[in-house]
């Protein structure tokens, strides 16, 4: 079995790592070699040993059961937790999806399954002319879309959904992630969510809960 995906989310903080490592495991725990990877990261800290970590990185790091240089899984570690290009361009560097593409490639000889999270929302910029959706055209793996569920999440999600079909991307399916414990009327908004994306809903996740996935990829 070979078999990558790309994990998006509709904004920052709406469960993407949570999400991902969730589904590292999900594969890990079927037998497959299974390796997380973020090539962009803000908000890094530095290490004993000089070095910038990213917890998220950590996380997907911990949820695999296959180990990998830390410049394959996360190339570009930026200290500020800002726009990655933003932050880039504070130390001199230009994030390269061509880069990203050879280490993920890499990650692909020494596992089955490679589990790619993005960072931000979709249309985050990487560099001065591309955005994570470029990044998701050069790698071209399926999609898999978080959807952080709060208020105004329908029109964020549906957005996602048409720049992912405008680029030819393939979406198998979406998560509802709820990140707001007090959401109105969520089942509604679910509802709402389920009728309009034509891809599957993988998972329901509840305030905090775990994830659990219907699909058997």
């Amino acid at each position: 079995m070979k078999q990558s995906y790309f994990i998006i989310g509709t904004d920052t903080n709406v469960g993407k790592t949570y999400v991902a490592s969730a589904l590292v495991r999900h594969f890990a725990n079927k037998g497959h070699q299974t390796i997380g990877m973020k090539p962009i990261a803000s908000g890094c800290v530095q290490t004993p040993d000089g070095d910038l970590l990213n917890d998220d990185v950590l996380a997907l790091s911990t949820a695999s059961n296959v180990a990998a240089p830390l410049d394959l899984i996360n190339l570009y570690r930026f200290a500020p937790a800002i726009a990655p290009h933003i932050a880039a361009e504070q130390v001199g560097e230009i994030v390269d999806c061509e880069k990203i593409k050879q280490a993920y490639h890499h990650l692909t000889e020494l596992a089955d399954v490679v589990i790619v999270e993005g960072a931000g929302g979709f249309l985050v910029p990487l560099n001065k002319h591309e955005t994570l959706a470029d990044l998701a055209v050069t790698l071209n793996i399926p999609l898999i879309l978080v959807v952080g569920m709060r208020l105004g999440c329908i029109n964020h999600a549906l957005l996602t959904v048409e720049a992912i079909q405008a680029r030819g991307l393939t979406l198998v399916g979406w998560v509802a992630n709820q990140v707001d414990a007090d959401m109105p009327v969520f089942d509604e908004n679910l509802a709402s969510l389920q009728q309009r994306i034509a891809a599957p809903c993988i998972s329901v996740v509840g305030w905090q809960n775990e994830v659990s996935f219907s699909t058997d990829f």
